[in-house]
């Protein structure tokens, strides 16, 4: 016999259910549509800008004689050497963690750090970035001191992407490489991290994602609006496309308005093209590995 009141719990429950999965879904598409509508306007608005002398001019303030090369170059010198400082250290902090590391309160202080230090607003970091790299260290308002301030945002993401991948390993390989008389640097080194490689660089997908956006950290230490040179050094001034897009934007000139556009267009366009490049490296990783 059916008890009632349960059966009444059920359909309720049911009910809530499927009106919860109808107001996720329809926020994705809420948000998906208002992402596309954003690209599409910018991309009528700025395609007509777009041309090899925007990439390869300097910046000004007048329209027709507009570009983006110091800025673009700016980014990419920023993105490079961030990754150079970031990866390292974060992917060796969060092997340490994982593998090493022995689970006492020092590593759990440790790691609720981490994760409350993924959080924290970026600004907060160009302050930091501001009174250690450029006045402390004595960097100057330079591209070194901005690479060392974005890997300080992006560090706590890649050591919490990089430990998840780590925890997804069965640890049936660890065991079987230990039964086979490896030491734990070698189980690490040659089982352990290739089987973790999809998901860090998920990790790196992110951050360096997230490391090419920034400006509000590259504002803090010193990134200037417009530079007039090509950086050649790790103590050079530098701009970034992030801060050109502003300063574009703020301008009174609806054509610089345009301009904006047409610079984040290329914006997206580097992004993309970065994003594709680990997925397919996550794919060819990906496809050695059968557990």
């Amino acid at each position: 016999m059916i008890d009632p009141i349960a059966e009444k719990r059920r359909k309720r429950r049911k009910v809530v259910g499927f009106g919860f999965t109808v107001l996720c879904v329809g926020a994705t598409l809420l948000c998906a549509l208002m992402l596309v509508v954003l690209v599409v306007s910018i991309v009528r608005e700025g395609y007509a800008w777009l041309s090899w002398d925007f990439l390869n001019n300097f910046p000004s303030r007048h329209a027709e004689d507009v570009g983006i090369k110091t800025a673009l170059l700016g980014s990419l010198w920023l993105t490079g050497l961030t990754a150079l400082i970031s990866l390292p250290v974060g992917v060796g902090a969060a092997i340490y963690l994982e593998e090493y590391a022995s689970d006492n309160r020092w590593k759990k202080l440790v790691q609720v750090n981490i994760a409350n230090l993924a959080g924290v607003p970026s600004i907060v970091y160009g302050i930091l970035g501001l009174g250690l790299f450029v006045q402390w260290m004595a960097m100057g308002r330079s591209i070194i001191a901005g690479a060392l301030t974005l890997s300080l945002v992006v560090l706590p993401i890649i050591i919490l992407a990089t430990q998840e991948a780590l925890r997804g390993v069965p640890d049936s390989i660890r065991h079987g490489s230990y039964a086979l008389g490896a030491t734990r640097w070698q189980t690490v080194r040659l089982q352990v991290l290739p089987a973790a490689i999809p998901g860090i660089m998920t990790g790196i997908i992110l951050a360096m994602s997230r490391a090419i956006g920034e400006a509000a950290p590259i504002v803090a230490v010193g990134g200037a609006a417009y530079v007039g040179f090509v950086p050649e050094g790790l103590k050079d001034q530098f701009t970034a496309l992030p801060i050109q897009i502003y300063m574009l934007a703020s301008e009174p000139k609806a054509e610089l308005h345009e301009v904006a556009a047409a610079a984040i267009i290329v914006l997206l366009i580097v992004l993309v093209c970065m994003n594709a490049l680990a997925v397919f490296l996550r794919y060819r990783f990906g496809k050695r590995i059968k557990w």
